[in-house]
Formats: C-alpha cells, sequence, structure tokens
C-alpha cells in the first residue's frame, strides 16, 4: 500500500473546510503541506487561520509550512513556490482549493465579485499550477489536483449563476489543458468535485443554511476521495473530470453512511451539488 509519506503537497487555501480537510488526510500519512492563503488572522465569519491549519496539521502527524499569500498575486505564488521547495526538497502535488463562489444572477452580480471569481478560481488556478511545473517535472508520481466539475455546459447551469459557472468551468478547463500539455512529462492533472453538498461555511453562509448542511456530507469524503487520487499512478491516471463518489467506489467503497453530516441521513436525503444532473 503506497503513502503520501514525505510527499510534498503545495495547495491554495486551506485555512477550513474541504481543502483543510484533505491536508490532514495527507498529514495522518507524514506528508509535508504547504499553504499559500490570506487568512492571517481569524475572520469574524469564518473559523481558522492559516496559522491553525499549520497547528492541526502538525498535531496529525505532517509538516506545515504556512504562507500568507493571495493566489491572485504573482509575486506571492512564486514565493510560495520557491518556499515549498526551499523547505522540502520538492513539490509532488498541487492541489487548486482556493475557490470564490457567488451564486448571484447576472444582473445582480457585482464587477468586482465576476473579477474575484475569474481571478481566483481561473488565474489562480492557471498560475499557480504553472508555476510549480518546472519542479513537478521531477517528482515521482506527480499530481495537480483542482477542487471543481466536470463540463456540464447546459442551459440549466450555465443560465443559473453565469459568472461562477465560468470561473468554475474555467478552472476544470485550465486542468484538463495542462493534463494534456504535460501528459509526456508524466504530470497528472485532474479535477475533483461531489455528488452530494459538503458541509462546510460556504454552505452554510452561501447557499442554503442549517437546512442544506443537514443534508450534506462532511467534508472527509472529499478528503478520502482525494487521498485515493493522489495515491493513482500519474501518467496513467490524468486528464479526468472526476466525481467523490466515483472515485471511492472504484476503491471498493458502498457505503457513505458514515460521512452524512448528520448521522442516519439517508442517501436519498441529501442535497445534490450544483453542476450534476
Amino acid at each position: 500500500m503506497s503513502t503520501l509519506a514525505g510527499k510534498t503537497i503545495l495547495m491554495s487555501g486551506g485555512s477550513r473546510g474541504i481543502g483543510l480537510a484533505i491536508a490532514l488526510r495527507a498529514a495522518a500519512d507524514g506528508a509535508n503541506i504547504a499553504m499559500l492563503a490570506k487568512t492571517d488572522t481569524p475572520h469574524p465569519k469564518l473559523e481558522g487561520t492559516v496559522h491553525t491549519a499549520a497547528e492541526q496539521i502538525r498535531a496529525a502527524g505532517g509538516q506545515a509550512l504556512p504562507i500568507v499569500g493571495d493566489v491572485r498575486d504573482d509575486d506571492d505564488i512564486t514565493e510560495a513556490v520557491l518556499k515549498t521547495q526551499g523547505e522540502f526538497g520538492g513539490i509532488d502535488i498541487v492541489i487548486n482549493n482556493a475557490s470564490v463562489i457567488d451564486l448571484s444572477r447576472s444582473l445582480d452580480l457585482g464587477a468586482k465579485k465576476y473579477d474575484l471569481m475569474q481571478d481566483v478560481n481561473v488565474r489562480g488556478t492557471f498560475m499557480l499550477s504553472r508555476a510549480a511545473v518546472p519542479i513537478l517535472k521531477d517528482a515521482e508520481n506527480p499530481h495537480i489536483l483542482s477542487l471543481s466539475p466536470p463540463l456540464n455546459p447546459t442551459p440549466k447551469w450555465l443560465g443559473a449563476h453565469t459568472g461562477y459557472t465560468l470561473a468554475k468551468f474555467g478552472m476544470t478547463m485550465v486542468t484538463l489543458g495542462l493534463a494534456a500539455e504535460f501528459a509526456r512529462d508524466g504530470i497528472a492533472a485532474n479535477t475533483l468535485w461531489p455528488r452530494t453538498t459538503i458541509a462546510t461555511a460556504a454552505v452554510q453562509n452561501l447557499l442554503g443554511g442549517d437546512r442544506v448542511m443537514a443534508a450534506s456530507r462532511t467534508p472527509d469524503i472529499y478528503a478520502d476521495a482525494a487521498y485515493a487520487v493522489l495515491l493513482k499512478p500519474a501518467a496513467e491516471y490524468t486528464g479526468q473530470t472526476l466525481i467523490v463518489e466515483d472515485v471511492l467506489e472504484a476503491d471498493g467503497v458502498t457505503d457513505f453512511s458514515g460521512y452524512a453530516a448528520v448521522p442516519g441521513t439517508p442517501d436519498d436525503r441529501l442535497f445534490p451539488d450544483i453542476f450534476l444532473d
């Protein structure tokens, strides 16, 4: 059984939620995790900073390198890549976790918020991944993993929240493009998206509060699926838009009841995530 012991992950965001869950799953193996995140001080509505995340990673058995910075800033990206390489000797995995969500309709979406989603979700994914590619090329089993959905450009999803849809599909297109471009270098690039909503602060605050939270799964299901993806042979397992539950089922997991945010919630009562039919 292979593990992520000694592997180095560079993640955007990760102070809380799904990114932190993925980091903690890798830390349990003894992985090194560098996080490029903006949350230097506590947010009034959201718990967790890059520093508290680093403490949790170390407590879980991993090495942590918290880097305060912004994935929109090219200098911050360069510094994060160089610091990570300097601290841990290389980079094996890039996880594009940082993402901005705003489900506003087109006439209600502020121009600044539109730009923010494009800058963080699409440009950030491209620039962070690209900056790490020269180092990933030297890794034994290099992976890029973006937390974005399969491309499903139906009127239902394009029309639901055009600005956000563009930004999430853009993340996916960047990732699929990198998969094709760097296949000969043996770098895997895949996306991962859940079939149900995940109980995070974003869901609580933006998608529907307690009702949707109660009909969601915990971030652990995303973390377990991401972990499974990152152990796959990079040369063969690339260019895919993966679904969390499909990844786990392929590895023999058939019972997802333990992932219910509210124990005992039947699967058919869970809230389906956006972008999937």
